[in-house]
């Protein structure tokens, strides 16, 4: 382990001697931060809605019935108990609940009017903002044919959960530390390591005694500390400047962090061992990048993609990362809740990690 010591302690004096690689460290992620979070909005379908229907009438039937020909929204759960709806909610698997309350259709015919009760999952507050729009218009269409008469249904009540003020920088910002993390430590590990090679000092330390694990661990441990370094910092800029809130445990974030950034730091390390030049290097990890960073649903829900897009995603790493930082720090949700993006992230650092491991050739 000495080795390696003296190996992180060269990575770091080199870390600080350069005048580009410490403000890209230090200076991008507060930009990035600061800048992204008021990224446009895009159109939003295929809605996951929960149904509790209290009221089994044709009337109740007919009001689920225009949600799903609308287009908009997909029912995905149907209940009598509107503790099976907050914890599809909770879970993350529906996005809005429309409650029926008992005895809809009587007052409708009867009083010529009633109400009905719309709940938002607004950790995104652009997707909930135009879901409960498109759900309002559903309802209110605003009038029901009830033989010879025409009623009115009453403005329903509306409640956003997880970011009552519809804060669309509340929904952004996790998802921006994830993205940011993601895309510098990537970046450095691959140009780092062809820096060296264009140097020459790669083949001086590839004919000393020093073992290929011991080389890795001493290139990817510093990267590895300075990303826990820059997700402080953005956490800090991001409660500081957006008054985000971190419902979630800290400790969750950062145990999570260090699981993840030996996935970008293995890809890295594995385009830089077929990268001859730092612009090979830097064009082939934009091109990953780019593809992760506009899949991941940071700007549009991965739910409104093609199933195919959707299918692939499931390979992309930094939309596990977007995903947990947003349920963690805003909706509270402790490991078992995230447990199988754990250890979905930690099959990738294994997959990821070995493949440059094993195509790494130490030349004498």
């Amino acid at each position: 382990m000495r080795t390696v010591l003296f190996l992180v302690q060269k990575e770091f004096l080199q870390v600080f001697r350069n005048k580009v690689m410490l403000p890209l460290l230090l200076v991008m992620p507060v930009l990035q931060t600061l800048l992204l979070s008021f990224a446009a909005n895009y159109e939003v379908k295929n809605l996951a809605l929960a149904v509790v229907d209290h009221d089994l009438s044709p009337l109740s039937r007919q009001l689920v019935s225009k949600f799903s020909a609308s287009g908009y929204f997909q029912v995905k759960q149907t209940s009598f108990d509107a503790k099976d709806a907050d914890a599809a909610m909770a879970a993350d698997r529906v996005d809005l609940i429309l409650e029926i309350p008992a005895h809809f259709e009587r007052d409708l015919v009867r009083e010529n009017h009633t109400s009905v009760s719309l709940t938002a999952n607004a950790i995104n507050a652009s997707k909930a903002g135009i879901g409960m729009g498109y759900a309002l218009a559903t309802v209110d269409g605003g009038r029901w044919a009830l033989d010879d008469a025409v009623s009115t249904l009453q403005p329903v009540t509306a409640s956003y959960w997880y970011n009552p003020r519809l804060d669309y920088k509340t929904f952004m910002v996790p998802g921006i530390l994830g993205v940011i993390v993601s895309l510098i430590i990537c970046f450095l590990t691959a140009l780092n390591i062809v820096r060296e090679r264009e140097l020459g000092t790669i083949e001086q330390l590839n004919v000393t005694p020093i073992q290929k694990w011991q080389f890795i661990l001493g290139k990817l441990l510093p990267f590895w500390l300075l990303s826990l370094v820059m997700m402080t910092l953005g956490l800090t800029v991001g409660k500081l400047v957006f008054d985000i809130p971190m419902v979630g445990s800290l400790w969750l974030v950062f145990g999570y962090t260090a699981l993840f950034t030996p996935c970008m730091l293995g890809l890295g390390f594995l385009i830089s061992n077929f990268a001859e030049t730092q612009q090979q290097a830097m064009f082939t990890a934009w091109f990953f990048m780019v593809i992760f960073i506009m899949m991941c649903g940071l700007f549009t829900p991965v739910e409104s993609m093609p199933d195919w897009a959707q299918a692939l995603n499931t390979i992309n790493p930094v939309a596990y990362f977007v995903k947990f930082m947003r349920l963690v720090l805003l909706k509270g949700a402790e490991f078992q809740d995230i447990r199988e993006n754990f250890y979905t992230v930690a099959g990738y650092a294994v997959v990821a990690n070995s493949l440059a491991v094993w195509t790494y050739r130490k030349r004498a």
